[in-house]
């Protein structure tokens, strides 16, 4: 030991060629604490979404896109927008105005616009649909086609 050194070392000094145990305690618990406040962070920023993941699908990518502009941006106000968008549940408009409609065309004497659309969708499969070449085609006989047997 040096002789101009105190007889008693704080323990946080060290001799050369020993392990700094203070340095290395440290270091792990830095570590740690960044990746621990990382994982905060996002379960944070994830939070609108987990609130709006039970509402509807509309308003679910609405909240995840707001989340994605925030993380982006680094702008908090898309995150706040979010979160009371998640919170928020909106009435359904769609439901009763669809009754409503079917109701008058059925008093108009008009068809269900709802049977109309999947007619008319159902028709727009059928002409785009390709035709297989190993499709049978009907016979005009209910029974079906009949083979010829020798008799």
């Amino acid at each position: 030991m040096n002789p101009a050194a105190t007889d008693h070392l704080p323990i946080f000094i060290t001799q050369p060629g020993d392990t700094d145990v203070l340095l290395v305690g440290t270091a792990i618990f830095l570590l740690l604490f960044i990746i621990g406040i990382g994982l905060v962070y996002w379960r944070l920023h994830a939070l609108p979404e987990h609130l709006a993941h039970r509402g509807e699908k509309i308003q679910y990518q609405f909240v995840a896109v707001l989340g994605l502009l925030a993380l982006f941006t680094h702008n908090h106000a898309f995150w706040v927008a979010g979160l009371l968008l998640a919170f928020v549940r909106f009435p359904d408009f769609t439901t009763p105005l669809a009754t409503m409609a079917r109701s008058l065309s059925k008093m108009a004497g008009l068809p269900d616009p709802g049977e109309v659309q999947q007619a008319q969708e159902h028709a727009e499969t059928e002409a785009h649909a390709p035709h297989s070449p190993a499709a049978k085609p009907e016979s005009p006989d209910p029974q079906g086609p009949r083979e010829a047997h020798g008799g």
